[in-house]
């Protein structure tokens, strides 16, 4: 299973020179932003998961990653394994 989202180039390109605030807990609009696009990427794997009639996802795995030229954008992307419980 995955699940992942994209930041826009505004938002990625401050992000990283502003990345003092984050990495020392700021809860600013780029933590909020970055939570945002973490739960989208929840959200989708979730909803891959029950399509194929999993009851739960085990060893989750996160990362984040810059994309696009200059790395001008940040991804988001989570994946796991989908288990039947039955």
């Amino acid at each position: 299973m995955t699940g992942e989202a994209i930041l826009g180039a505004s938002v990625s390109t401050d992000l990283f020179a502003g990345v003092w605030d984050i990495v020392g807990g700021g809860t600013g609009a780029y933590g909020k932003e970055l939570q945002r696009a973490r739960r989208i990427a929840f959200e989708e794997m979730d909803r891959e998961a029950e399509r194929l009639g999993a009851d739960a996802i085990l060893r989750i795995d996160i990362d984040y990653e810059t994309v696009g030229p200059k790395g001008g954008m940040l991804m988001v992307n989570v994946s796991g394994t989908a288990v039947a419980l039955k």
